[in-house]
């Protein structure tokens, strides 16, 4: 009877140490799932660019300032995709304006139902500068 205690004793033993060393030789996992930065806040990117070994000032960064510090520092090239949709907006308020002119004639012209015509593509186009940016 003792021996067989013992035996289970020495065996749970055994399957311990086997599970601390496979513990200690198991690559350590990947940090947490870390969400794209242009989705964190100001706040959680000081906290990453703090990390970063001989940055100063992070504290006093924005958020842009940020991004760009951290995409630098893991080799992320951007593709510049920022400028397109910059050009994209700028086309959209330029047809913005003219439209406004349009509806200004419109006006003039009494002419209510190209008013709200063009009153909704105004808004349409508003909508779709907020989306895009």
């Amino acid at each position: 009877m003792e021996e067989e205690t013992k035996t289970e004793e020495i065996q749970d033993e055994e399957v311990k140490e086997e599970a601390a060393a496979e513990a200690t030789d198991a690559v350590p996992e990947a940090p947490e799932e870390e969400k794209p930065l242009e989705k964190m806040t100001a706040p959680e990117l000081k906290e990453v660019a703090g990390k970063i070994p001989g940055v100063t000032g992070v504290t006093a960064m924005k958020k842009e300032e940020l991004i760009a510090l951290i995409k630098e520092y893991r080799g992320i090239v951007d593709d510049e995709p920022k400028k397109a949709e910059a050009t994209k907006i700028g086309g959209l308020k330029k047809k913005i304006v003219d439209l406004k002119a349009a509806k200004a004639e419109a006006q003039e012209a009494k002419n209510k139902k190209e008013v709200d015509v063009l009153r909704r593509r105004i808004n349409r186009l508003k909508k779709m500068t907020r989306k895009a940016g």
